[in-house]
């Protein structure tokens, strides 16, 4: 069974950075993938994608400051000069093909001094 693991999720301050990783397990590849992010009584928001050619798509609050990026069966997201806004659970979604996709369990992401 298909299992993704969230991990480098926490608290940091204004202004740093922090890296999230979502491991798939019994994937081989990455087709696309995505990242999004919730806050209490709020919708899912999208934040960053990636097709299957390597295109990115980012949000507009996040666009310069974040990436997106994969390797094999991670999917990775480099969050930097991170501010109080994006403050939020962030979700991975994985696309091994075209027609699945899988969605981590989300991990806290807490900007502030």
């Amino acid at each position: 069974q298909v299992q993704l693991v969230e991990s480098g999720g926490g608290l940091v301050q204004p202004g740093g950075s922090l890296r999230l990783s979502c491991a798939a397990s019994q994937i081989f590849s990455i087709y696309a993938g995505g990242w999004y992010r919730q806050v209490p009584g709020k919708p899912r928001e999208l934040v960053t994608t990636m097709d299957s050619a390597m295109r990115t798509d980012y949000a507009s609050p996040v666009k310069g400051r974040f990436t997106i990026s994969k390797d094999k069966n991670t999917l990775y997201l480099q969050m930097n000069n991170v501010n109080p806004d994006d403050t939020a659970v962030y979700y991975c979604n994985i696309k091994p093909k075209f027609d699945v996709n899988y969605w981590g369990k989300g991990i806290q992401v807490t900007v502030s001094s």
